[in-house]
């Protein structure tokens, strides 16, 4: 039972059918294998939302150990409801565990589960549970999708009490950025519970059954993006209250009080963050009937990503450290070392005489002596020398030193011209892989204002890698002209990989392939030095891998630029 709380498997929990746009059926709510009965289903289905079949096929009457396409084989039945199941099984080709949704090919929803399984399989979105196989064999539809063991859903985190601010911004930060770029493609979830949100042990939530546990429902909406946003809204009021924002209870959170009508959370519940209780409001209330009645509603999840983005980071809580156990004296501190230890007056073991130490011993004293000999005569001849230096001198001070020139009377061709600094113009944030093609845009001046002090940093991302999202984000600088550039010497707080590209192109090129790299380093402190002076108006600070952060994540953080020619 604690792997299947962890699964990303249980579509049917239907527990918290709450006023959304799209409604949602009832259905069981702890895992296990359960049948609703003819009726029930019946008036159901006729609900708002629903595809309205009067006639439903019988799930399929499989048992453990059956196998599909002789390679996936059925371990447990976590849900049986309104003709089809879903179970836990074991892809035995690869020797992992697999989750399978089943359903008779029959089945009014059959082509509309396929072409959802396919359609979100082909996201390829690690913020989201992948599909893995959607298939039709044997009279069968059945949809193969990951497994995962280590994650814990949002129902089991909100049954501990409601979350931290920092873990409740993290939340609605990953969940709609992750529903931004669904939505995007054209796919909406409309079965957005706390049963569909995961965290797994990196902190990284995940999503599970885009389009697929709307389509097992026959679940329409009118408008997805609203009702997703909504969704999303209703989420992080659930992480910050541990309530669910309307009057019946679901997933096993309490309700509002009925006739209050809908209240910001930190009316709820003291303590409550008020700028995530204000995105709260944003998300649900969609008729401008806001908390502050100041700010717009968000009606899409790109809409809320961008104002998560525009309010200031909730840092983590401050660790807690105990304190250091009471400082014990040592036998040698004690004034004991070297003696022998008391003994009963019956014991007849004799005293081993302690050795003087090793500089007390003849050997040791004569050593001594040695080396402060040796110490007198350094000392008596580095004075002899430095006195008679100073004397020279004294005795040359009037004499001029004569000046080397070249043969001809001309300057020397061979010297070596120095590098003059280059005049950064203006500089601009490149994300160009990024979901909104911005990375922390205001602060961007700071890295080249010559205040080591202050500093431009990326977005925060649950890996070095940028979370596998993207290549790298960067600056670019304007250096007004193109310009010769001998070196760019970039500061970071954080070890930090980084590439310098360049082009005299006269506009910024739109991807990171149209600039030519020119050199690469990592460190503190990296010297960007071409193997031979380039020409450039346009360069490219290219971060590539990203230093841990004190919140969590991992940021870059660039505090000065300098580039000379």
């Amino acid at each position: 039972m604690a792997e299947r709380s962890t699964a990303a498997v249980d579509v049917a929990d239907n527990s918290g059918d709450e006023p959304l746009t799209a409604k949602a059926d009832a259905a069981t709510t702890d895992g296990t294998a359960q049948t609703q009965d003819a009726e029930g289903a019946s008036a159901k289905d006729a609900e708002g939302g629903r595809d309205g079949s009067d006639s439903v096929p019988a799930s399929p009457d499989l048992h453990s150990g059956h196998k599909l396409a002789r390679r996936y084989r059925l371990e447990e039945c976590v849900t049986r409801l309104d003709g089809f199941s879903s179970w836990r099984a074991v892809d035995e080709k690869l020797r992992r565990a697999v989750g399978v949704h089943l359903l008779p090919a029959d089945h009014p929803r059959a082509r509309s589960v396929l072409a959802a399984a396919r359609s979100s399989a082909l996201l390829g979105d690690p913020r989201f549970v992948q599909v893995l196989d959607a298939v039709e064999e044997d009279d069968l539809v059945y949809v193969v999708h990951e497994w995962l063991p280590d994650a814990t859903e949002l129902t089991a985190l909100l049954a501990a009490g409601p979350l931290e601010a920092h873990d409740a911004y993290q939340l609605v930060s990953q969940i709609s950025q992750a529903m931004a770029a669904a939505h995007r493609e054209g796919l909406a979830h409309l079965r957005l519970t706390p049963g569909a949100v995961l965290r797994s042990s990196t902190g990284q939530y995940r999503i599970r059954g885009l389009a697929v546990n709307a389509a097992l429902r026959g679940i329409t909406a009118d408008q997805p993006l609203r009702t997703d946003t909504e969704a999303i809204g209703a989420l992080l009021y659930a992480a910050l209250t541990r309530r669910w924002p309307y009057e019946s209870d679901a997933y096993g959170l309490s309700g509002l009080p009925k006739d209050l009508g809908l209240i910001p959370p930190d009316q709820v519940r003291a303590g409550v963050h008020r700028g995530l209780s204000e995105l709260a409001m944003r998300a649900l209330v969609n008729d401008g009937a806001t908390a502050s009645r100041q700010e717009q509603p968000c009606t899409t999840p790109d809409e809320l990503a961008k104002a998560v983005a525009a309010m200031p980071r909730v840092l983590p809580p401050e660790p807690a450290f105990t304190a250091p156990p009471e400082y014990q004296r040592t036998t040698y501190q004690q004034g004991t070392y070297g003696r022998p230890s008391a003994r009963p007056a019956s014991a007849t073991q004799p005293v081993i005489p302690v050795p003087p130490a090793p500089l007390q011993s003849r050997t040791g004293k004569a050593l001594k002596w040695a080396v402060s000999a040796l110490l007198i005569a350094a000392l008596g001849l580095g004075s002899w020398q430095l006195a008679e230096t100073v004397l020279h001198r004294g005795k040359d001070s009037g004499e001029q030193v004569p000046t080397q020139t070249t043969e001809d009377g001309g300057d020397d061709n061979n010297a070596v011209e120095p590098s003059k600094p280059v005049t950064i113009t203006k500089a601009q944030d490149y994300d160009p892989l990024g979901a909104d093609g911005s990375e922390k845009p205001a602060s961007i001046k700071n890295v080249y204002d010559g205040d080591a002090s202050s500093y431009w940093n990326t977005d925060g991302y649950f890996s070095a890698d940028f979370g596998r999202l993207k290549e790298g984000v960067g600056v670019v600088l304007d250096l007004g002209r193109v310009q010769q550039v001998g070196n760019v010497e970039v500061s970071f707080l954080g070890s930090t990989s980084v590439e310098l590209r360049t082009t005299e192109d006269p506009s910024v090129p739109r991807m990171p392939d149209g600039f030519t790299k020119a050199a690469e380093g990592s460190g503190t402190k990296v010297s960007l030095k071409p193997d031979k002076p380039v020409q450039a108006r346009y360069l490219l600070v290219w971060l590539t891998e990203l230093p841990p952060s004190d919140d969590g994540n991992y940021r870059g953080k660039v505090s000065d630029i300098k580039v000379t020619s």
